[in-house]
């Protein structure tokens, strides 16, 4: 169960997991080609916008774009009025806005961070308008910019050039100031003859922004700041008060200086071929072919852990039903290979096996030996009578008296192995009742008098006479009965054997103690298997059928008690029922096998 359990856990994770990651990378990258794709039209357009006046001529571009990209591109004016549309057929345009066109307001589009070079506030500095150099000027200040590198690269600064959109170079280097002597010194700060005239009007819009509104300024506006060639400002004002005015004047009087120079802005849709307004996921052909590797990877994992896995179950399984399928065959347990479910089973069929083979082996002994405890009086009481038929044996009342015991000892025999067979069926019955125990043992005691007188043992009765408690009065006699007679039989002449009684908690302890020879301690594990007697001969002077003991423990374990023994070897034994005062049920429901007896009711002590 656990081992599937795990295989489905692990398959469908393992599944899923892979399936989410090579998914979300393809998705991922069919995604960043989209966006891409939108960068670059963006970028594009944006980038035609700055270095053209108007939008007549820029249909081969937008063809172009949507053929590389597979997009359907959408120009119109921020009137919505219709410039270019890549569409050849007359499929509804795109409703959606993806971008404004503006190079004078690049901050307003909406794809940050694709590479597009923004300048300051947001004027794409591809727009270049008046300040465009023409080629002499570029190649002066090229040249001029190249000596200043290689002088600084001598004096071991490092830098670089950077040239702009309107052909100006820059030297940008890592050091606060030129070293001195100024011998790296060369006036590409100054602005150019084409410069000169548009910086002029642009210093001159900035001045009337400053002074917009009839604001006074502490210095003339001419010299209240000066915009350079790379529209860097350098001002005489108090900078806490005028710094982000004068920012925001010098963006402005750009953007208006600009305007007359770039197309004007306009709004930019983009979708896919196939629908009118947002583009359509599609996985392409490496993606699915990547997503179907994945998913047979992971199909053809599954499959190999689920085969070994199966071997692994089914291996144990195919040696129980072997077992199983030839119980005739000597017991020999199934190796526990694993430690779930099926090392489980395989303990409990080894133990069932063991268990069975054990009550066989027990079967065929009782068989054994209920044939030699009747075989015995039936042998004396059929020679008695062929005597006495053949005229050897006269009939007379010793012989009576010999064929009466040998009649009895078979009907002793046959009750205790009916009482036997009826707690092993589960059906033993007792009718408990409040008995005064003190009355029992004494009734029981004048039962065995004569044999104990007769045995030369001397029997008492000590203990608390007034203890009450629930029991079947019978069959606690008949118990308490078969421990006085086991004890007498065992005890020599001149011995004693005592029945006490006392409280313990909730429980009503009754010894039989003896002094006579003892139980060796290694046959105080099997004293209550049934025909089962130390003395082997099986001699009727010493010992009765074997089967008082096991049925003291069946009623013992009908009353909810267990039995206890306790022997030195020489000395005596001590046999203790301990039942609870008011624990004795209507029925003895529960059979109880001689092999589990040591677990179940009763404990051996040894001195």
């Amino acid at each position: 169960m656990a081992s599937s359990v795990l295989v489905a856990v692990c398959s469908i994770g393992a599944t899923a997991w892979l399936a989410v990651q090579t998914t979300t990378q393809a998705i991922q990258q069919e995604r960043g080609q989209v966006l891409a794709d939108d960068a670059s039209v963006y970028t594009e357009l944006l980038g035609y916008a700055a270095v053209h006046r108007d939008w007549d001529t820029v249909a081969p571009l937008v063809h172009d774009l949507a053929e590389r990209t597979g997009r359907r591109i959408v120009l119109t004016s921020k009137a919505h009025h219709p410039i270019v549309d890549s569409a050849d057929s007359d499929a509804p345009a795109p409703t959606t806005v993806s971008a404004v066109i503006d190079p004078l307001r690049t901050d307003s589009g909406p794809l940050p961070g694709t590479g597009v070079p923004v300048g300051a506030g947001g004027i794409d500095p591809r727009a270049t308008g008046p300040y465009l150099l023409p080629e002499d000027e570029r190649s002066q200040l090229g040249q001029w910019a190249d000596k200043q590198l290689a002088c600084l690269r001598d004096l071991g600064i490092n830098a670089q050039r950077i040239d702009s959109p309107s052909g100006r170079p820059t030297v940008k280097f890592n050091a606060a100031r030129l070293p001195e002597p100024d011998d790296c010194y060369l006036p590409l700060d100054e602005p150019t003859a084409t410069e000169r005239e548009p910086l002029a009007r642009l210093n001159t819009m900035v001045g009337n922004c400053l002074t917009a509104g009839g604001r006074e300024l502490p210095l003339p506006r001419q010299y209240a700041v000066q915009v350079g060639p790379d529209f860097s400002w350098t001002s005489k004002l108090p900078p806490d008060e005028y710094t982000d005015l004068i920012e925001d004047c010098t963006v402005e009087s750009r953007r208006t200086q600009l305007r007359a120079y770039v197309a004007p802005a306009s709004l930019l849709y983009l979708s896919s071929p196939r629908a009118a307004d947002t583009p359509q996921f599609d996985l392409s052909a490496e993606n699915r072919t990547r997503i179907i590797g994945v998913t047979g990877l992971v199909l053809v994992l599954t499959v190999g852990v689920t085969a070994v896995i199966a071997y692994r179950l089914v291996r144990p399984l195919k040696a129980l039903t072997d077992a199983a399928r030839n119980p005739s065959h000597p017991y020999r347990p199934v190796p526990v290979s694993t430690g779930n479910e099926i090392g489980y089973l395989t303990e409990a069929f080894n133990e069932m096996s063991e268990r069975r083979e054990r009550l066989e082996e027990q079967r065929k002994v009782m068989v054994s030996d209920v044939a030699h405890e009747l075989r015995t009086p039936l042998t004396n009481i059929r020679s008695w009578l062929e005597a006495a038929e053949d005229g050897i044996a006269t009939p007379n009342p010793a012989l009576v008296t010999s064929l009466l015991e040998e009649a009895l000892l078979l009907q002793h025999i046959i009750d205790d192995l009916q009482d036997l067979a009826a707690a092993d069926a589960g059906k033993l019955r007792i009718h408990p009742e409040v008995v005064r125990l003190g009355a029992v043992l004494h009734h029981v005691a004048a039962a065995h008098r004569a044999s104990s007188d007769t045995a030369g043992v001397r029997l008492t009765v000590e203990g608390e006479a007034d203890i009450d408690l629930t029991a079947d009065p019978a069959r606690l006699r008949q118990a308490v009965g078969n421990l006085v007679s086991n004890a007498v039989r065992h005890t020599g002449r001149g011995g004693s054997v005592t029945l006490s009684s006392f409280v313990v908690g909730d429980e009503v302890v009754i010894e039989v103690a003896d002094t006579g020879t003892g139980i060796d301690p290694d046959d105080l594990p099997r004293l209550f298997e049934r025909f089962w007697r130390a003395e082997k001969s099986r001699s009727r002077h010493t010992g009765g059928s074997g089967l008082g003991l096991a049925i003291v423990l069946q009623l013992a374990h009908a009353h909810n008690g267990t039995v206890t023994v306790t022997s030195t070897p020489g000395v005596g034994s001590v046999f203790a029922l301990r039942l609870p005062r008011m624990g004795a049920g209507g029925w003895y429901s529960r059979p109880l096998s001689t092999d589990t007896a040591a677990s179940q009711g009763v404990r051996i002590r040894k001195k």
